[in-house]
């Protein structure tokens, strides 16, 4: 199995080998995979909280009305919208795509799930976004920090995934914590643990892929 010193020395030369631009480029974790079988359907769907902030936490839209919907607005969240405004929405697909995609994710009144799920399920469940539901008297102001903190990571009819750790202007040290923490989600999901693990990558936006120096058991 890799160590953290060969992520951390993977992490530093993508940093350094990457050429300078004009936007603040991500720092990207590449896994593959080996004795899976995805064409039978396994697949992972895993929010996973990192440990280390990165500089733009993940946006999220609270399906809402009455005190939660108040509650939600009062702790910041990106967007709140009610019942009657996924109503509306869930008859224009533009709409509704356009919203979806603008939000990272999205937590819903648990009274108001099934008319998500009618009117912008089509849309959200092939995205990976169907809502948490928000039971009632929810503590929303720790929900939305821990989402704010969060990535979605998905493995589906692919033996590899790719996933945002951070970016170029965070430490190596906290780069490699967040690295850290999506592995040892997705080995636990994983049948065989680590074995299942052929390579683990590591690129910024615009630079190359780096592969480890060396890594035990990889051919």
């Amino acid at each position: 199995m890799i160590t953290e010193s060969q992520i951390s020395q993977m992490i530093t030369e993508a940093k350094k080998s990457t050429k300078a631009r004009k936007f603040k480029q991500s720092v990207e974790l590449i896994m593959t995979f080996r004795d899976v079988d995805v064409k039978k359907g396994f697949a992972i769907t895993e929010t996973v909280q990192l440990p280390k902030k990165m500089s733009q936490p993940a946006k999220i839209c609270v399906i809402a009305s009455g005190d939660l919907g108040v509650k939600a607005k009062s702790a910041n969240a990106d967007m709140v919208i009610d019942s009657a405004q996924i109503t509306q929405m869930g008859t224009n697909k533009r709409e509704s795509r356009k919203l979806i995609n603008g939000y990272d994710f999205f937590l819903a009144d648990t009274s108001v799930m099934a008319n998500v799920g009618k009117t912008l399920g089509q849309f959200m469940g092939p995205r990976g976004k169907m809502p948490t539901p928000l039971p009632f008297n929810a503590p929303i102001d720790s929900i939305l920090e821990r989402f704010r903190t969060s990535i979605k990571v998905k493995l589906k009819n692919s033996l590899s995934l790719a996933c945002k750790i951070g970016d170029e202007t965070m430490s190596d040290e906290d780069l490699l914590a967040n690295a850290n923490a999506v592995i040892s989600t997705i080995e636990k999901k994983l049948p065989s643990g680590d074995k299942n693990i052929k390579r683990i990558m590591i690129k910024t936006s615009m630079g190359k892929i780096i592969k480890p120096v060396q890594q035990p058991g990889t051919k």
